[in-house]
């Protein structure tokens, strides 16, 4: 029932934003303009760039696999992540493919609790990534995020997502900081069994002594990370060029991060209106970036996504995960991982 009704929320909101940002005929004209008038090499050299992301991410994930002595080939950790990328693209909450992904992988190994591991720090890591780039890129652009009060045609002020953004950031540091504490500790053993989420911190609590002993593969993995992240700022960065936006790389790779962490809200389904909300806000605002261009350049880089994402939707057609006969509903995977996830942390 939650996952029916978040998703006919996040739908509600989706068509609400669209209707927003592409009901005015003259900016749907000036769109048209700039369709016509793009180099669509620069959305090829986008499409190379997101292909460089899934093979970081992915090289990244095996890292994590082979600390917990999981060797799968790389063909099939290479499907398996792509299954989870597609599935996070078209599932509400943007999480959906770290269970099928979590489902599929406990089917090709025996180490259990292992293999719940590698997902969860996977995710954990790439967090840790996104917020050590988000700190370097606004400290060093801080002036030109916070300067411009006014808003063109939104009642959003480039300031108020700054704020927004901040605010997110001091929460995540904040849960990594007691996530640390906690583990660092061994205080997730004096919380009550039913306190929420003490399952999850007894599971980031194993990852981190485990991660933390394999230094050298955790830094690994971290460095792959951050060419994820980068490369997907140069999707964007690409399609920005393709539409003669004329942005400046530094001032568009600090708006950048307040694009990948809003959207990332479950609000609207995959953030789409919601993407390219933000950068209509801040690339109109701060680069002098025309707003039909700004909207283009999300909607564009939303599309490269997916393009690039398609893929894991015809590898799970075709994906014969060992010893399982068939697929299965989400509702049931959900099922068998959280019961394991509960042994797991019933044997800690």
């Amino acid at each position: 029932m939650k996952r029916i009704l978040l998703t006919i929320f996040q739908l509600a909101v989706t068509v609400a934003l669209l209707w927003w940002v592409f009901h005015d005929p003259t900016q749907r004209e000036k769109m048209k303009e700039a369709l016509q008038a793009a180099d669509y090499r620069w959305v090829a050299a986008g499409i190379l760039a997101y292909v460089v992301v899934e093979i970081a991410a992915a090289i990244r994930w095996q890292i994590l696999l082979q600390v917990q002595n999981i060797r799968l080939s790389f063909p099939r950790i290479s499907a398996l992540f792509l299954i989870g990328m597609f599935y996070n693209q078209f599932l509400p909450g943007g999480t959906g493919g770290d269970v099928i992904k979590s489902y599929l992988l406990l089917k090709e190994t025996d180490k259990k609790a292992g293999a719940l591991l590698a997902v969860v720090f996977d995710r954990l890591i790439g967090l840790v990534a996104l917020v050590a780039i988000t700190i370097t890129l606004v400290s060093l652009r801080f002036d030109l995020l916070w300067r411009t009060p006014q808003t063109v045609e939104s009642g959003i002020s480039p300031r108020q997502l700054v704020l927004l953004l901040l605010f997110l950031l001091g929460s995540s540091i904040t849960g990594l900081l007691a996530s640390f504490v906690v583990s660092g500790f061994n205080l997730f053993k004096w919380l009550p069994h039913k306190f929420p989420g003490r399952e999850k911190l007894m599971e980031v609590s194993a990852a981190y002594h485990l991660y933390a002993h394999h230094w050298f593969a955790t830094l690994l993995a971290f460095g792959a990370s951050l060419v994820a992240h980068l490369a997907t700022f140069t999707t964007f960065l690409c399609v920005a060029y393709a539409f003669h936006s004329g942005v400046k790389l530094l001032d568009f790779f600090a708006v950048l991060p307040i694009e990948r962490t809003l959207t990332a809200l479950p609000i609207s389904f995959a953030g789409v209106g919601w993407r390219e909300q933000i950068l209509q806000v801040m690339l109109s605002n701060l680069c002098g970036v025309q707003v039909a261009v700004a909207k283009l350049i999300g909607t564009m880089s939303f599309l490269i996504i997916l393009v690039c994402s398609a893929p894991g939707g015809i590898v799970y057609f075709f994906y014969k995960p060992s010893g399982a006969k068939r697929h299965v509903r989400l509702s049931e995977m959900e099922r068998e991982v959280a019961t394991l996830e509960h042994e797991i942390s019933e044997t800690e």
